[in-house]
């Protein structure tokens, strides 16, 4: 005989909900006359959580950079607005249904990074000179967590 058992109380289920890790596309993860930088590309890759890239290119700027055939999703508000005023990353956030306490971004355009940080994105400017992506490991390695 099988029985079945009441469940009096109630049961509460906690849903862990993976960051997502926005990443800037031209002069970062897209290197001119490149493609896309291969060292960089293998290290995101050692994170299971969603990757999206962050554009502010147009349509002929997507076809120049090869935007279009990213391993990961692609974002962009062709340059209304800018990268560097806050209003596309609060439309961002918006259109892809997320928010700042659930996302980690990096970003080369020192403008960019502060248009971020002014409305509460977890944000680090990346050195697209000396492209250092030990900083970067250590930047995505210790907000993931948070």
């Amino acid at each position: 005989m099988i029985g079945f058992g009441k469940f009096n109380k109630l049961q509460s289920i906690t849903i862990i909900t993976m960051k997502t890790i926005l990443v800037d596309a031209i002069n970062t993860f897209v290197l001119k006359g490149e493609g896309i930088f291969n060292e960089m590309y293998k290290m995101l890759e050692q994170y299971p959580n969603k990757k999206i890239i962050l554009t502010g290119a147009n349509d002929e700027q997507m076809e120049k950079f090869r935007l279009n055939d990213m391993p990961y999703e692609v974002f962009t508000l062709k340059h209304n607005p800018e990268k560097t005023d806050p209003k596309y990353f609060e439309l961002m956030l918006k259109h892809l249904n997320l928010s700042t306490d659930n996302v980690v971004y990096f970003e080369h355009n020192e403008d960019a990074v502060k248009s971020a940080q002014s409305i509460g994105l977890n944000t680090f400017h990346y050195n697209k000179d000396t492209k250092d992506l030990e900083a970067l490991k250590q930047f995505i390695d210790e907000n993931l967590s948070k």
